[in-house]
């Protein structure tokens, strides 16, 4: 006598239990209906959920559900070393790892009192030109992904696979200096790791030479595009004085009309010597601030990070060429015990502002609270405020133009 055995048993109160809704049945609207759109689509970039409520095919309300990824990385901080925390920085937006880092090394060298060392001795300077060039690289990778992936939800595949192309070179890049693909661990407090690798530099110059034209032709292709513009243009508009309540930053904010990048605004490392621009929305083919916008100023500031990199190569190969008395970790601390104190640290990544709150007690080399302000929790918060009114294809759009990560949303 065979038993079939029940796997699973159909319960229709259980996903209203464990993930409830915001709407319900009673509230909804004569023809209104609740869509439910991932957290196993493709276009929602992960594990992001999102309970849509619909009148035929015109979005009524967006809510984004969260918590599928739980990083928990303030819960992890409390319990570790300051220099052991790093790889966990690494692992919030995992697109960007050395920008994330480099925010996190400067906040804990100005609690520690070593951030002027590090700017005005030739030692410390190398280490910040260094600090710089890999995370311009690195805003220039995720940007890539930004860009290819955003076509592809929208339609276009040979720009993903263009895209994913040139990011290769530059994850290689990475991998060469620091060891690892992505979470790289290279930045560390008071110095890196190791220096540069012998002919780094060059290799690096010819990849940027190389990549110059690519940008062109991505312009081209993407940007340029009457279906592109079709689809972008006029959709998801993001007008600036709602984007400042959501407390948006980064290419979000910038597109919809402010100058505003803490490379220039904190001048933070040594931003204040190089010279670069900060690109904005300017609404040339559509509304200001609408998704077309959005991935123009990320295209535009790829740009402006192949022209830093470029100086950060020329002073490294200059007046702060490698010498055999340069030793990247000589200011590292061996242990790290900041004074009692609270302290904020901010810094451009390329989805926009990440700050670091640390709370210090004078006397454990692990921090009391540290919390981390995630610019993609605040950018991808926007939604609800500009799909409204929107089709249900334009969502999808929406939420590419938005470029949001869920490791730095759900930490």
């Amino acid at each position: 006598m065979t038993t079939q055995t029940i796997q699973y048993d159909y319960q229709p109160g259980v996903f209203q239990a464990s993930e409830p809704n915001k709407y319900t049945l009673d509230e909804l609207g004569s023809g209104e209906m609740i869509l439910n759109m991932g957290p196993q689509h493709p276009s929602t970039h992960g594990v992001l959920r999102l309970e849509i409520v619909t009148d035929g095919e015109i979005i009524v309300d967006v809510v984004p559900h969260l918590g599928y990824l739980h990083r928990c990385f303030e819960k992890h901080a409390e319990a570790l070393p300051y220099n052991q925390i790093l790889p966990f920085v690494d692992r919030l937006d995992y697109m960007a790892a050395m920008n994330s880092e480099h925010v996190f090394c400067m906040g804990v060298e100005r609690m520690l009192g070593i951030d002027k060392e590090l700017l005005t001795t030739p030692n410390g300077r190398r280490i910040e030109y260094i600090r710089v060039l890999v995370s311009e690289l690195n805003r220039l990778a995720s940007h890539f992904v930004a860009i290819g992936t955003y076509a592809l939800d929208i339609g276009a595949y040979t720009p993903f696979l263009w895209m994913m192309r040139d990011r290769e070179h530059l994850q290689r890049l990475l991998e060469w200096v620091s060891g690892a693909r992505m979470l790289y661990n290279y930045i560390w407090i008071g110095g890196l790791y190791y220096d540069l690798p012998v002919g780094f530099e060059e290799r690096c110059q010819e990849f940027l030479t190389y990549l110059k034209p690519k940008l062109v032709e991505l312009q081209q292709l993407v940007i340029e595009n009457k279906i592109f513009v079709k689809r972008t243009a006029h959709v998801g508009v993001l007008p600036l004085p709602v984007a400042i309540n959501y407390g948006c930053s980064g290419p979000v904010l910038r597109a919809s009309g402010l100058r505003y990048d803490l490379r220039r605004v904190d001048a933070y490392s040594v931003y204040p010597e190089l010279d670069f621009d900060i690109p904005i929305g300017e609404g040339t083919v559509g509304t200001l601030g609408d998704c077309w916008d959005r991935n123009y100023v990320r295209v535009l500031e790829c740009w402006e990070s192949v022209k830093i990199a470029e100086q950060c190569l020329a002073r490294l190969t200059g007046d702060l060429k490698r010498t055999r008395d340069f030793d990247p970790q000589a200011m590292a601390p061996k242990k790290i015990r900041p004074k009692a104190q609270e302290f904020y640290i901010r810094g451009e990544i390329p989805k926009g502002e990440l700050g670091f709150y640390f709370r210090a007690d004078g006397r454990a080399d692990m921090p009391f609270r540290c919390r981390a302000r995630s610019c993609s929790y605040h950018n991808l918060s926007v939604i609800s405020e500009i799909s409204k009114g929107a089709m249900m294809a334009d969502l999808v759009a929406i939420i590419g133009s938005i470029d949001v990560v869920m490791g730095e949303v759900d930490r």
